[in-house]
């Protein structure tokens, strides 16, 4: 696989921004398979033994990084439930809605389907430390990652920004923590202090290769066939971008024949929000999200934290449950069809990002 600027096209280092300022990608290289065959090999893998393939990201080994078997380092991540949720679609005004919960995976976040492939790497080249900026969830993932592949994890976080459960998993999988004063921003601003450690941010294209996934695990659940809309949460925008990549390549490996378009969800307080895990001033992925929408013909809509909540409680009330951050995608979703965006007929999938426990905020409220 190649590795480029998403941005001007010249070749790139995976781990480093590109000197015109966009941000490295692997381009893939069309595996000998035809989408029938890759089907099945996707299908085979699920009931085999071997431990690689327990993994739902490393059963998709043909269309990642080519990284040496003795040097992956995974917890199993990707096996996650798509949820048909009539309430749900009832509550955004939707013919049918489904949640992709990301959230059940190892760390409780969708941040593990990225890890895996960067700590992996990380192992691959020798690394002795890894390092993050995070508001919680990526922090966690890498911080358990790292104590599998026996790599020191340092993580930056904004003090007082993080819920108590994330910092008691950072601690547990024996990360150093340094609290910086501010936001996530200036968390991420300080990253640069810490010398030689390989940063794994979205910003290293290794966790934006294990992030898609994601978007094959949703078709695969659906038989291969597209939704009208993916509703996702964005907060520094790794996400959206690599749903729009495994979209891409999921488009032009014949795997599906139309793309669905996507709604990106953000809180309108922005670092100010209640929903941590989102609460991001300064996205570094802005461009390729900006691209995403562009490319899917979507939309990005602004919810307020009374809305995020709201929308929190109707997910608790069928027994799903999410962090706040996750609830945007069903609260945008409301939103955008109370707005006329998205049509009363749509098949729709909200992504949740996180787990119930991972932040213990709760508001009460009504259900319409």
């Amino acid at each position: 696989m190649r590795v480029v600027c998403g941005d001007c096209g010249a070749v790139a280092d995976p781990l480093h921004i590109c000197p015109c300022g966009g941000l490295p990608e692997f381009a893939l290289d069309t595996p000998r398979l035809d989408p029938l065959g890759l089907r099945r090999v996707v299908r085979e893998r699920r009931a085999s033994y071997e431990p690689l393939f327990a993994s739902g990201v490393w059963r998709l080994r043909e269309l990642l990084p080519p990284i040496h078997a003795q040097h992956v380092v995974t917890l199993g991540e990707g096996n996650v439930p798509l949820y048909d949720s009539a309430a749900g679609a009832r509550y955004a005004g939707v013919a049918h809605l489904a949640y992709l919960h990301l959230g059940m995976s190892p760390t409780g976040s969708f941040k593990d389907l990225g890890m895996t492939v960067a700590i992996s790497a990380a192992r691959a080249r020798g690394a002795r430390a890894v390092a993050c900026a995070s508001t919680g969830n990526t922090a966690s993932s890498m911080a358990a990652y790292a104590a599998r592949a026996g790599i020191d994890a340092i993580a930056l976080v904004p003090r007082g920004r993080v819920s108590d459960a994330k910092l008691a998993q950072m601690r547990e999988y024996g990360a150093r923590i340094i609290d910086v004063d501010g936001s996530f921003d200036d968390a991420f601003a300080e990253l640069e202090r810490l010398g030689e450690v390989m940063v794994v941010n979205s910003v290293n294209a290794y966790r934006i290769e294990g992030q898609k996934c994601a978007a094959f695990a949703l078709l695969e659940a659906r038989g291969w066939r597209a939704p009208d809309w993916i509703a996702l949460p964005g907060g520094n925008l790794g996400n959206i971008s690599a749903f729009a990549k495994g979209l891409r390549e999921a488009r032009a490996l014949g795997l599906i024949d139309r793309l669905p378009r996507i709604a990106l969800i953000r809180a309108e307080r922005g670092i100010d929000t209640a929903a941590s895990a989102i609460a991001v001033g300064k996205p570094k992925s802005q461009a390729r999200a900006q691209r995403a929408l562009r490319d899917f013909n979507g939309v990005a809509c602004m919810l307020n934290d009374d809305a995020i909540f709201a929308a929190k409680a109707a997910i608790g009330r069928e027994g799903i449950g999410c962090e706040p951050a996750s609830a945007a995608s069903l609260g945008g979703l409301r939103a955008l069809r109370a707005h006329g965006t998205i049509a009363p007929d749509a098949d729709v999938v909200a992504v949740l990002t996180g787990h119930v426990l991972k932040d213990l905020r709760v508001r009460a409220h009504a259900l319409a």
